[in-house]
């Protein structure tokens, strides 16, 4: 309920104010009565009514000097003059201080009602915008943390607003002096294909949580500063340098770099995932964050060139590349030799041209990985063209061509870009040479032979059997799959049945032996094995041959 002081000199008025009106139905209720303005005063800054209900004229303090001094101390509270008709052109003054309304003597009840009422929805209004603005407190508290890495992002990435910096920093409650010195450290997770492809969705957003939670304890162990995630893979600290009176440059610098350290060891042992962490020259003011965390990423991006699981600064990219520190432009020639090299079979010249390739793409920084990864591109498609001109398509080849597409824009150095490369190129040149010499068939006995003679060996696999042949163990599966309609896998298996039933005719051989004998250690799944292949279990065999 709202409370009411009634104020004025006469007894007789005051009990009448009290009594004869249903102050309760309105939702008021008396809680007291003062004869004069200074004894109302006391009773205000005691009890603080909401309403005041004051006659005009009384001897010690009149009503508009009352008035005057409630409106400086406590305007929310609504005041109505209560007064004769003599005293209109008096009321008139008294509205202009802070009355809401005012009423003639003798009161009119219905009069008073009226007035009551609308003051009362006032009231209502009043108190229905305070518990408004109370919830939209809370809320925006809540969303406090939210605003605060709204506004970090915008400054890194739109850079400070023109005015009033200061002041939404303080709105904030973040602790970033304005005109302090500043590094911004960029983290960015390797292999990040790697990564988001192993896990569900769920681990995806645990792991982010997780790596931010040890960004956020190691800074606040090391420095002063704030870190948050800016986008999938990469988190951002805006750190603070040294300020006059404290810390060194030094100190600071050594602070910075102990952080770094300390994160990348963290989040390998204990969330097993590496990171490239980029580190921005010193940047003076909030103001200079945006190109700050320009220099950051940009340094965590040379992982490209430089290597991933790294502590890249823009100091120490001033050597990399060319000795002359020039930027040169991909001569594509270096296609057409390897191109050429692959043509004529000349190993040599094939690894020459790959140097040659991937120096050069070293020395094109700007967008570096890109750039390197559509070369690739273009490196594949090359390949692909002579394949076709030689006759030497194949569908597996054309499948494994689609496959290191893929890969390729999952790799993020030039080195991962490189064996990708080399891996299918000397596959190709295999595929080519082997067609050319027509050895295939030649490949397949030896490929058979070695397997006939060493099926018993159980750590037998298709690296060693590509060992034997000289060649890959890709390609000596995609040629014996190609030729012979089975897998490498599959003939090996064929050939210990085909062993296992011959020892089976013969009742001197027990049968964990057999099992052991053609390669195999688990005489379960030995069985299993043998019924998938014939059809019935070794012992049904031996019945029914020996």
């Amino acid at each position: 309920m709202y409370r009411l002081l009634i104020v004025d000199d006469e007894p007789a008025v005051r009990a009448g104010l009290r009594t004869y009106f249903d102050w309760a139905a309105y939702g008021i209720e008396v809680a007291g009565e003062a004869d004069d303005g200074d004894v109302a005063l006391e009773m205000i800054t005691r009890d603080q009514p909401d309403l005041i209900l004051t006659d005009v004229r009384m001897p010690t303090m009149d009503g508009i000097t009352m008035s005057q001094c409630i409106s400086a101390e406590y305007p929310s509270i609504k005041i109505i003059f209560v007064s004769g008709h003599d005293d209109a052109d008096y009321l008139k003054s008294a509205m202009k201080v802070s009355a809401v309304d005012y009423i003639f003597k003798p009161v009119n009840l219905q009069e008073l009602s009226t007035v009551i009422e609308r003051v009362v929805a006032d009231l209502d209004a009043e108190s229905s915008e305070r518990i408004h603005k109370q919830e939209l407190l809370v809320k925006l508290k809540e969303g406090m943390p939210l605003l605060r890495e709204k506004f970090l992002l915008s400054m890194i990435s739109e850079g400070a607003p023109k005015s009033e910096l200061a002041e939404r920093v303080s709105f904030l409650g973040l602790n970033l002096p304005v005109d302090a010195s500043y590094w911004v450290m960029v983290v960015s997770v390797d292999d990040l294909a790697d990564v988001m492809a192993s896990r569900s969705e769920r681990d995806r957003q645990l792991l982010w949580y997780s790596v931010l939670n040890v960004y956020e304890e190691l800074l606040d162990t090391h420095m002063r500063g704030y870190a948050f995630e800016h986008r999938t893979g990469e988190f951002v600290g805006v750190l603070q340098g040294s300020e006059p009176g404290g810390d060194s440059a030094t100190e600071a610098a050594e602070a910075l770099f102990a952080l770094a350290g300390d994160l990348r060891s963290n989040l390998e042992r204990w969330l097993k995932i590496g990171v490239t962490i980029g580190i921005s020259d010193l940047a003076g003011g909030l103001s200079g964050l945006a190109p700050a965390y320009k220099q950051a990423r940009e340094a965590a991006d040379y992982k490209w060139y430089l290597g991933k699981n790294r502590i890249i600064t823009m100091d120490s990219l001033e050597g990399a590349g060319p000795e002359d520190g020039a930027m040169r432009r991909y001569d594509f020639e270096l296609n057409e030799k390897l191109i050429s090299a692959l043509k004529a079979d000349d190993e040599d010249k094939i690894r020459e041209a790959v140097e040659m390739i991937f120096a050069s793409l070293s020395y094109t920084r700007p967008d570096g990985l890109k750039y390197g990864r559509n070369l690739c591109m273009q490196l594949v498609l090359g390949i692909g063209q002579l394949l076709m001109e030689l006759g030497a398509g194949d569908p597996d080849l054309e499948i494994m061509e689609a496959e290191l597409t893929e890969a390729l824009y999952a790799k993020e150095t030039l080195k991962d870009l490189r064996g990708l490369i080399e891996s299918y190129l000397a596959t190709v040149s295999e595929h080519i040479r082997e067609k050319r010499t027509g050895k295939v068939a030649n490949v397949i006995e030896r490929v058979r032979g070695y397997i006939d003679q060493n099926y018993a060996n159980g750590g037998l696999t298709v690296a060693d059997i590509g060992k034997a042949v000289y060649l890959s163990s890709t390609y000596v599966s995609l040629l014996f799959k190609q030729e012979t309609g089975q897998t490498v896998g599959e003939y090996l298996t064929q050939v210990r049945v085909d062993k296992a039933k011959n020892l089976l005719r013969d009742p001197q051989y027990k049968f964990y032996d057999i099992c052991y004998a053609i390669g195999y250690t688990d005489p379960s799944y030995f069985t299993k094995l043998f019924k998938k292949v014939t059809g019935v279990t070794p012992s049904a065999y031996r019945d029914s041959h020996a």
